[in-house]
């Protein structure tokens, strides 16, 4: 984990920042941010305030590095980027809330995880990168504020090795269904010894791994039995789909590059290192690993796609990717007006600076040190397309008419759900009995009443 503070001491101020933006009630604070539309680094002052940037995705912690400092040599504002190892962020925004030098920008997953965070969020209602959003869909409200504004809009699916596909004699138009996945993988694996890989990488259930199937995986059930019910949130799951969970968690599991057993020690670089070396030709994961999987040492963007997490519910042949965002920035009210000015500054800078946009949204060479960018897709009204291969896949499917899945998974009702969940994922794969697999429906079902229950004061 790093964390690197980046003052250079400019004492005047320089030009090329960017408009100030400017929010509701600050909470503890004494004074209002400036609404003049311009921060003290640009109207003649002296730079004032600092940013502290608690960032929740560790493969972009070079790329969030590197704008700090940019952004500092800029502005004169120091900004402080500390990143969260995988799977810990909740508990370290914890850790780092109860400081006296506390983050002042942070994020929450959405509207379960800003249950616990309402208190310390600023109202980013008349800010200025609130008004650069595409869509008001993007902003996450708290009755009349606004909490959090997303910034990255990603999606999932199985990203695929095109050249080990066609080697075992298939391309990806032969898979538009659960059942047709599920023939191909079978194969792959009867014939794993000959063709000298595997169907699909290791579902590793360490912790900074499990994500994907206990939260990004078990979203499907959720999606589908929302989209029966005709709703958005639940306090009690009935876990209509949780069939199909079993099915394509066998799929997984069984037809990988390890033996079941040995999930709980793998982890996510044991995953991507034996996707990008040729070990397998499915991996369950999103557009953030754009950059870990494409690139020079790595796979040619011509050998990879995405595809759909095909669940055997529903138009199959219509479905698309797993597309939204749990990623959402706020601003900590209780930090001193010129660092929530400060912050603001930085927020928008992000999202309208051409170097900053072309970081965030561009692939191999896009930052300033030529190292790849995030190859993100933003929500706001200055980005560029996105390099990104697999968010224009997204774009592509979505065109076509195919439906995108939403993620519901922001309506989990805590972490521990979650944990207790990948749990008896765990123990169902060493041990693939109805008994053990019970136990992942009454993780999935009953720990969900009860976690909304304690949650919401029930």
């Amino acid at each position: 984990m790093k964390k690197k503070l980046l003052a250079l001491g400019l004492a005047c101020a320089m030009g090329l920042s960017l408009l100030a933006g400017c929010g509701g009630d600050a909470g503890e604070s004494s004074q209002t941010p400036d609404n003049s539309g311009t921060p003290a680094s640009q109207s003649g002052e002296e730079a004032a305030g600092q940013v502290y940037y608690l960032n929740f995705k560790p493969e972009q912690d070079g790329q969030w590095q590197e704008l700090a400092e940019i952004y500092t040599a800029e502005t004169g504002v120091p900004v402080t980027v500390q990143t969260a190892a995988s799977g810990t962020y909740e508990t370290m925004l914890t850790s780092e809330m109860a400081k006296s030098d506390a983050p002042t920008l942070f994020q929450v997953n959405g509207p379960v995880g800003l249950n616990n965070w309402r208190d310390y969020c600023y109202d980013l209602s008349g800010s200025q990168i609130y008004g650069e959003l595409t869509s008001d869909d993007y902003a996450l409200k708290d009755g009349d504020s606004v909490a959090g504004i997303a910034y990255v809009i990603e999606s999932y699916g199985i990203i695929v090795n095109q050249t080990l596909l066609s080697e075992a004699g298939y391309t990806v138009e032969d898979i538009q269904s659960f059942e047709d996945l599920k023939a191909v993988a079978e194969d792959i694996t009867a014939r794993s010894a000959d063709l000298g890989f595997a169907a699909f990488t290791s579902a590793g259930m360490d912790s900074s791994s499990d994500w994907r199937f206990k939260t990004h995986l078990a979203n499907l059930p959720i999606y589908f039995e929302y989209l029966d019910r005709g709703i958005t949130s639940t306090d009690a799951i009935e876990g209509t789909y949780l069939d199909n969970y079993r099915a394509i968690w066998d799929l997984y599991i069984n037809n990988s590059t390890c033996s079941p057993a040995e999930l709980t020690a793998k982890t996510a670089n044991d995953s991507l290192n034996e996707f990008v070396s040729g070990q397998a030709v499915f991996y369950q994961n999103g557009s953030w690993e754009f950059a870990n999987v494409v690139g020079e040492g790595k796979l040619s963007e011509d050998e990879v796609t995405m595809i759909p997490i095909y669940f055997g519910v529903g138009d199959e042949a219509n479905q698309g990717l797993c597309t939204g965002s749990e990623n959402y920035w706020c601003v900590n009210k209780n930090a001193s007006e010129e660092d929530i000015q400060a912050t603001l500054d930085f927020m928008y800078w992000c999202v309208t600076d051409e170097t900053a946009l072309q970081a965030m949204t561009g692939g191999e060479g896009a930052m300033p040190s030529g190292e790849a960018g995030m190859g993100f897709a933003i929500p706001f009204q200055q980005a560029p397309a996105s390099a990104n291969l697999f968010v224009q896949l997204d774009a592509e499917m979505t065109a076509e008419g195919k439906t995108p899945v939403s993620w519901n998974f922001t309506t989990m009702p805590s972490e521990e759900w979650k944990n207790m969940v990948g749990s008896a994922l765990s123990v169902y794969a060493a041990d693939q009995t109805d008994t053990n697999w019970d136990g992942v429906v009454s993780a999935f079902v009953d720990n969900w009443a009860a976690e909304y229950a304690l949650a919401n004061g029930g």
